[in-house]
């Protein structure tokens, strides 16, 4: 176990631009919690600021403290058309006065208006990223490398690109920021009820197991519940058992985190990414009527629904749920989440 400013010490080794609106508030959704017999409280990283917040602007603040390292003035990334990352990618480069090359991947089978120039793929542009498109595929390894092929041509034209990578080659820097928002929680834990359990996505994989790592580090031994949203749960036990035990060696962490400790759900990952089930459109729904709060379709909102699937096995419990933010993707799903029969839509 460490302590604090051991802790510290050694995310202060890491190249680091400081960006974040931290701490990020802890507060209780009382109707909610009503509604489904347990107590639930909201981590809003929805609220870290950079162009609607969310979680990669944690992850971010250690990729662009790279890329500011090393003298970058291009910024390239990759991530489906409603990219939470690529936006906040976009906007950091914009931020740090670099240029941004924003790959986004055909991943979704979603070819609507709304889909392919709202939400996220419109703040792209606004931020001045020049966008590129990427074939229909899954595959992060041949994603990277379409980017390492257009950061070489620009570098001929005597550009420095910084690439922020997808794929699990390549070391996960970003996770670095969960290590630091675990840091940040344990500090608020002693104003807070107990907590029991925190619900949180699970995707790239950066935030669970920053999150889980940071918190172990800590000897903090909540329960950290990830929620599938990409992959199905034997795929991503893998991919989490993988990242965590390569950010203890990028971070110079001696600590093992035992296989049953990644806890991983995946009962309201289908159709698959970055696709909508009636449980998922329900928990936006409810969670936006109950708590005034909003989801985005292909993170939160899963984690919530798998939240209210499992409420009945946690009743009695705090659960606190990190809300990793998203919501311009809304825009990009109007004509589902409005569709005709929907309750509350009135024609």
């Amino acid at each position: 176990m460490l302590t604090f400013s051991e802790l510290q010490a050694i995310l202060d080794k890491r190249p680091r631009v400081w960006v974040t609106h931290s701490p990020t508030a802890v507060e209780p959704l009382h109707n909610l919690s009503e509604s489904l017999g347990l107590q639930v409280s909201v981590k809003r990283d929805d609220c870290t600021g950079v162009a609607f917040g969310g979680n990669k602007v944690r992850q971010l603040e250690f990729y662009m403290g790279e890329a500011v390292d090393r003298g970058a003035d291009t910024l390239l990334i990759t991530g489906a058309v409603q990219s939470n990352f690529v936006r906040t990618a976009a906007a950091m480069a914009a931020r740090f006065n670099m240029d941004c090359h924003v790959q986004l991947e055909e991943r979704v089978a979603n070819n609507s208006q709304p889909y392919r120039e709202s939400g996220n793929v419109l703040l792209d542009k606004l931020l001045g990223a020049t966008v590129h498109y990427l074939p229909p595929g899954n595959d992060e390894a041949s994603a990277d490398a379409a980017l390492e092929s257009l950061a070489e041509g620009l570098r001929k034209q005597g550009a420095n690109p910084y690439i922020v990578h997808l794929g699990i080659a390549y070391p996960p820097t970003g996770a670095a920021g969960y290590v630091a928002a675990a840091m940040e929680l344990a500090a608020q834990l002693p104003s807070l009820e107990p907590v029991d359990e925190i619900f949180v996505c699970s995707g790239s994989a950066l935030t669970h197991t920053g999150l889980l790592l940071g918190l172990r580090a800590l000897g903090l031994p909540i329960p950290v519940q990830g929620v599938c949203v990409r992959r199905n749960r034997e795929q991503q036990t893998v991919r989490v058992r993988q990242r965590v035990d390569e950010l203890a060696q990028l971070l110079g962490l001696p600590l093992l985190i035992p296989d049953d400790d990644i806890r991983l759900y995946d009962g309201t990952l289908e159709p698959g990414y970055g696709l909508l089930n009636s449980s998922v459109i329900s928990a936006i729904r409810q969670t936006a009527r109950l708590e005034g709060l909003l989801l985005d379709p292909a993170y939160t909102g899963k984690a919530m629904a798998a939240l209210m699937q499992l409420a009945e096995s946690r009743q009695g419990k705090h659960i606190l749920f990190w809300h990793t933010g998203g919501q311009p993707a809304l825009f990009g799903y109007a004509e589902q989440l409005t569709a005709d029969g929907a309750v509350g839509i009135v024609a």
